[in-house]
């Protein structure tokens, strides 16, 4: 997936640069610098191959590309592309990770909701 094709999305080119809290309630491609957090609960964030994101990041999934410092925590996916640099722990229901990926961190595997170990 590199940039979203249709649909709603906020685009943050590679020039720009937010320091603080970012938060939306659609899907979100950042190719900037992000120094904060970033909240999407219900919606997916691409992290662009310029990007330098410096933040804790909570979505429903996460494409990264370029560098993130922070932890991540999803209600779906990560996805880490092999040009992706994570230094921070995930928090997921399911993870891949491309050849060539750099990660440090830890990664937790969450069950779905709704289903127990007895089921």
């Amino acid at each position: 997936m590199d940039v979203p094709k249709t649909g709603d999305f906020a685009h943050i080119g590679k020039s720009v640069v937010i320091k603080g809290e970012l938060t939306g309630s659609e899907d979100m491609y950042v190719d900037g610098n992000v120094d904060g957090s970033i909240e999407l609960r219900n919606n997916s964030l691409t992290v662009g191959p310029n990007a330098k994101i410096k933040a804790s990041v909570v979505a429903k999934v996460v494409v990264i590309q370029g560098r993130v410092e922070g932890s991540i925590t999803t209600s779906d996916r990560v996805e880490l592309k092999k040009s992706a640099v994570v230094n921070g722990d995930i928090t997921t229901q399911r993870i891949a990770i491309e050849e060539g990926a750099a990660f440090q961190g830890k990664v937790e595997i969450q069950r779905e909701a709704g289903k127990s170990a007895g089921s």
